[in-house]
Formats: structure tokens, C-alpha cells, sequence
């Protein structure tokens, strides 16, 4: 059970390991930053692996146990399941832009081998989940034949774009630099319509 306490110590290390990378980033700060001793961090994870570990593990299990819940419903179409994925992938990473950025750092990393295994083949039973989908709409004939893996990449890649950084993403919106974009409902509908149109058109037979 995760205690009120031990989910502000993780919501505090996402902001460090963001802020200053794993490395970076000691049990002596997150003790400081979330006000607690470092006792307290060592009796909840006992090493910063532990923590670390613990963070990537819950939050990639939601994405890929969602994933996987679409692809196998046999109510929607191709196309729907498509779209509740690109609908899934904005809201998790605006809504954990921090947590986000960590695990990008994860995958260009090798230093935490069990870690850095993790995280890709996470990714890749999601690609493959993804690649199902299309490669069934392709032999209904109902998506033209494109580049499954690519087309997945392209979803990911423009909502990683945005989370490159606030100041960044107030170009898109025309906000002052300090404006949470992130949080703007708006802008997320702005953005998961604007991947499902240029989505559609790649994919949709006409």
C-alpha cells in the first residue's frame, strides 16, 4: 500500500531525477527536497535503484496494461483503438511531464542495465501491441500499407517534442515562458486532435 508519505517521496524524486538526472541526484537531496530524514527515504526503498526502480515499474505497468486492454477489445475498430492510444499517450505524459523526461534519459542510458532492459521492453511490447492493430487494419483493407513501428514512433515523438520544455511548448501555444502548458486542457485537445488528423490521413484508405 503506498502511504500518503511514500507518494510525496516519489513525486519529489521525479522532480530531481528530471531536474539533475539519476546520477545526479543523492538520497541526501530527496530527503531535502521532500522535508523528510533520510532514514525515512531508506525504510520505503532502501537505495535510491530501489526508488528509481519502484517509479518505473508502476507507471510503465499502467501505460502497458492499457495498451494491451485496447488492442484485445473486440468492440472497437481499427481506427478507435488508434485513437484511444494517441488519447492515452497525451494524457500520461502531460499529466507526468517529469516522470516522462526520466524515463527518455532511461532509454539513451545503459548504467542500470536491469533498469535501461525494462524500459525498452516495455516499449517494445507497446510497439508491437500498436503494430497488431495496423497490421490488422491493413488486411481489412482499411489502412493503406504504411510503416507500423514508424507511424508509432511519430505519436510518441511529436508528444515527446512538446515535453522538451515548458518554454518550448509556448511557442505552440503563444503563452509567456512561464505558463504551464501542460495543464491547459485546451491545449491538450489542440494537440491529441491535431496527432489523430495527421494520423488519419496517413493511415485511413479513402
Amino acid at each position: 500500500m503506498v502511504t500518503e508519505k511514500k507518494m510525496h517521496i516519489i513525486e519529489k524524486a521525479i522532480e530531481l531525477f528530471a531536474e539533475k538526472g539519476f546520477e545526479g541526484t543523492s538520497i541526501r537531496d530527496l530527503a531535502t527536497r521532500a522535508e523528510v530524514n533520510v532514514a525515512m527515504v531508506n525504510y520505503y526503498f532502501g537505495t535510491k535503484e530501489g526508488l528509481f526502480q519502484q517509479i518505473v515499474e508502476e507507471s510503465t505497468a499502467v501505460t502497458r496494461n492499457r495498451i494491451d486492454e485496447i488492442t484485445h477489445d473486440k468492440t472497437l475498430s481499427e481506427i478507435e483503438k488508434v485513437d484511444l492510444i494517441i488519447e492515452l499517450y497525451v494524457d500520461r505524459f502531460l499529466a507526468q511531464p517529469d516522470f516522462h523526461k526520466v524515463l527518455q534519459q532511461e532509454m539513451l542510458v545503459t548504467k542500470r542495465g536491469f533498469m535501461h532492459e525494462k524500459v525498452i521492453n516495455t516499449f517494445i511490447q507497446n510497439t508491437n501491441n500498436f503494430n497488431s492493430i495496423i497490421e490488422k487494419g491493413i488486411r481489412k483493407k482499411v489502412f493503406k500499407k504504411v510503416d507500423a513501428p514508424l507511424v508509432f514512433a511519430t505519436i510518441i515523438g511529436t508528444v515527446n517534442q512538446i515535453l522538451k520544455s515548458k518554454k518550448v511548448c509556448n511557442v505552440f501555444t503563444g503563452h509567456a515562458a512561464d505558463y504551464d502548458a501542460y495543464k491547459d486542457e485546451q491545449f491538450k485537445k489542440r494537440l491529441i486532435t491535431h496527432i489523430k488528423q495527421v494520423i488519419h490521413s496517413h493511415l485511413l484508405n479513402n
